[in-house]
């Protein structure tokens, strides 16, 4: 069975409607493991060595995190520039990463419309995640599109709880093989890859 690092980036959870929610139903699973990095690095402070370590003995790194101004908050964004070193993840010799699957898990404010070549912000969500697609398959990773919740600042609580199943399916069946990641490299979005559980909420 895959091991699966989600790697969650949110500089304020107390504020957040849809991260609070999502994580009050994620599974609690011995080939999962859950690391909040500003919870562990509220002074940016981050441990190279130790980030190393977790990604080397997981399969499958879920890179969870809000969508600001199109990329990552600022310490998802020191923690590639500094773990993800030259001769370690990328170069002639460095091939720790080689064969690992990564793929995101972002929330949007704005709505899918507005992610459109018409739309408001004139590129697709994955389009605009190029650069973070880029970087993982210099590292040698198999990039996966991404799951996205669109329209938070719209969502009601109940809304807010359906996306918070669909949350735990996606990881589910992440971790369980069920979905395949590679045969769902094609797709804009992982969001059609996930199937409800019988009983789940509609």
């Amino acid at each position: 069975m895959p091991r699966l690092l989600i790697l969650f980036a949110h500089p304020a959870l107390e504020r957040s409607r849809v991260h609070r929610r999502l994580l009050a139903h994620r599974p609690v699973r011995q080939d999962l493991t859950f690391h909040d990095l500003y919870e562990e690095y509220p002074d940016f402070d981050i441990d190279v060595s130790r980030e190393q370590a977790l990604l080397t003995a997981h399969d499958i790194v879920a890179v969870q995190h809000p969508f600001f101004w199109y990329s990552t908050p600022p310490l998802l964004k020191q923690w590639q520039d500094l773990v993800l070193e030259h001769g370690w993840a990328y170069g002639r010799t460095g091939d720790a990463l080689r064969g690992k699957r990564v793929f995101h898990i972002i929330s949007a404010g704005g709505r899918e419309q507005a992610y459109q070549h018409e739309g408001y912000n004139r590129f697709t969500v994955r389009e605009l995640l190029a650069p973070l697609e880029q970087t993982a398959v210099l590292c040698g990773m198999r990039w996966a599109p991404p799951y996205v919740i669109h329209g938070t600042h719209r969502l009601t609580d109940r809304e807010i709880e359906i996306e918070g199943q669909r949350y735990r399916r996606l990881i589910e069946q992440v971790a369980a093989g069920e979905i395949d990641l590679d045969a769902a490299a094609s797709l804009a979005t992982l969001n059609a890859a996930v199937t409800n559980a019988p009983g789940e909420v509609a």
